[in-house]
């Protein structure tokens, strides 16, 4: 189907964050979107105020009338939906075009000059960091972000000038190898997924073989030390970049009073005196890519400097909710064993002596099962560990896999606890905090702005 036939677009599953970007995309374009979703959430509101008609019951009678033209919708889909879903079933046998989310992205990739993020982590705050860099300088970019933007208040950005289209490429489901990279970033490739892709070694060979996919005269980005071999064309560009080596990386580094300063260094143009707008220390090698990807793509080291410094960062990402003398209350996203380490590696960089509490929620029995050892290692390095139940998302219950496999091998010294998520404000009710990170993928984060009403009770009770 060519896309500049397309009069309707129907979403199974619109209340995606990534698939919710690629609706307001066709709403801004004045097409009819329609969608379903399992539960109404901010996303799917905020959706249905721009325009789409979404309901929340797996029944073919609400799909829009606008919807059921064959010859001028087109159906997108998330990998989370079964198959068997009633929806699916009909688009299917009355020969509706049916595409995954990710192929739709991949003909984004070929209309536009594609800037594509991917790796194992790290995606979705690089991406977003790179869209701001690139939207605020002279050269623009439109964006499809795997998280909201706090600069924006969305995950989508719509340019009507220029060329190039910000892309978070998820290895999931290999649904990056629908992409067509002008250039790629990739952070990191650390084994994840493994319910898809069985072993290390097909995981890796997936991310090699995503690098073929880079367009002749494009570049890769990726970041040093990273075991997966790259297989580009003769023409592509290869870049390294890390914290404090490669072609791309920081010097003078300072971090000090709540600010991070660095010099950004590069085969183009040094840049001296960036500043993050978002002090994370994890932030400046995600920064180095960022900037590696805009420097590259034309931004200059003024625009470069200025949007360092005025990114605002990405909802459920180190969000800070309190920060206060007294109480500091975040969350963040993170969800695999080296995402938790990082979160837990920047909190004790910004808060050396206190007392950390992490409430942190599985995601996923598979992943639980792989890696319940690593997540163990990374939680321990915070003072108290408090976790509920898995979240499942797509998956049924494994065996003998649950919180406790990771309870069972924390540390010792560490203060420990499992609890129900029903029970999680109970919990904030009856504790004192000092710094306090909610961690997770799953449905805690829900919960979020609720816990720092208890927690912002519970601290004027004692005062």
């Amino acid at each position: 189907m060519d896309i500049q036939n397309i009069k309707s677009i129907y979403f199974v599953g619109i209340g995606g964050i990534g698939m919710s970007a690629i609706a307001r995309y066709f709403l801004q374009r004045g097409m009819v979107v329609g969608g379903y979703d399992k539960t109404p959430s901010a996303l799917t509101r905020q959706l249905e105020e721009e325009g789409a008609l979404i309901h929340y019951e797996e029944n073919v009678g609400l799909i829009p009338q606008a919807c059921r033209n064959v010859a001028q919708t087109l159906v997108i889909y998330t990998p989370a939906i079964p198959e068997s879903h009633a929806e699916m079933v009909f688009f299917r046998q009355n020969g509706f075009e049916v595409e995954k989310r990710a192929q739709v992205l991949g003909l984004l990739t070929k209309a536009h000059k594609g800037l594509c993020f991917a790796g194992t982590h790290g995606k979705t705050t690089t991406s977003t960091m790179c869209a701001h860099i690139m939207h605020q300088s002279i050269i623009d970019c439109n964006a499809f972000l795997g998280g909201i933007s706090k600069n924006y208040g969305t995950n989508y950005i719509l340019s009507d000038r220029s060329d190039y289209v910000v892309i978070e490429a998820d290895e999931f489901d290999r649904s990056f190898h629908w992409l067509s990279p002008w250039m790629t970033v990739i952070t990191s490739t650390d084994p994840d997924h493994l319910d898809i892709y069985g072993t290390k070694e097909a995981y890796l060979e997936s991310f090699r073989h995503y690098t073929t996919l880079i367009q002749p005269g494009g570049a890769l980005i990726i970041h040093k030390g990273l075991e997966v071999k790259p297989d580009v064309n003769d023409s592509v560009r290869v870049y390294e970049y890390a914290l404090n080596e490669g072609d791309f990386h920081a010097e003078n580094i300072k971090i000090e009073n709540g600010r991070i300063t660095f010099d950004f260094i590069s085969p183009i143009e040094n840049v001296e005196d960036i500043e993050l707008g978002q002090p994370i220390p994890i932030n400046i090698e995600n920064g180095v890519a960022a900037m590696a990807m805009a420097q590259l793509n034309g931004c200059t080291a003024s625009e470069l400097r200025y949007g360092m410094k005025t990114y605002g960062g990405v909802d459920r990402r180190f969000d800070f909710k309190i920060n206060t003398p007294d109480l500091v209350f975040l969350s963040d996203y993170a969800h695999h064993p080296k995402e938790i380490y990082q979160s837990a590696k920047s909190l004790r960089e910004l808060y050396r002596d206190r007392h950390i509490t992490a409430i942190f929620q599985p995601h996923l029995y598979t992943r639980t099962r792989d890696f319940y050892k690593d997540f163990a290692d990374a939680l321990s390095q915070l003072d108290r560990v408090v976790l509920t139940e898995i979240y499942p998302a797509r998956e049924e219950p494994i065996p003998g896999v649950t919180s406790e496999l990771i309870y069972d091998n924390l540390r010792e010294g560490v203060e420990k606890k499992i609890i129900r998520k029903a029970d999680v404000l109970d919990f904030i009710d009856n504790n004192d905090f000092d710094v306090l990170v909610v961690l997770g993928a799953g449905d805690l984060d829900n919960d979020v702005p609720e816990i720092a009403e208890h927690l912002r009770a519970h601290a004027s009770r004692n005062i």
